[in-house]
């Protein structure tokens, strides 16, 4: 869907007039670059999806190669993501190991049904 980019675009504006607001340079940093990186591609995987795949209207719906690397391309936005994430709370949490065992547990359950192939099709 849509929802993801259009929320991820509303946190950019948000932190992108902060940053401006305090002075501060931007996409300095690797959690900056990533999450600048994630916001690229997601708003780059969900068109290409939108326009090559999507199930009614697709222009190329039934190409295989597209669909795969659309999953690819996304299972990749994803998976940066939770490590841009998990960069920005190390610093605001460095010292506290239970917040980010909080974050880390969950996000390494949830691996094998997000970001591994084939793991989330039914039998």
């Amino acid at each position: 869907g849509s929802l993801g980019p259009m929320c991820a675009l509303g946190g950019f504006y948000v932190i992108y007039s902060n940053k401006n607001e305090l002075g501060k340079d931007h996409f300095t940093t690797p959690h900056g670059k990533a999450g600048l990186l994630c916001l690229i591609g997601s708003i780059m995987v969900g068109s290409a999806g939108g326009v090559f795949l999507h199930p009614d209207f697709g222009m190329d719906k039934t190409n295989k190669t597209i669909r795969k690397v659309h999953s690819w391309a996304s299972r990749f936005v994803i998976g940066l993501g939770w490590l841009a994430c998990f960069s920005g709370l190390r610093t605001i949490a460095a010292n506290d190991p239970k917040m980010l065992a909080g974050y880390v547990i969950p996000m390494l359950c949830l691996v094998p049904q997000v970001l591994v192939p084939g793991m989330t099709k039914a039998k």
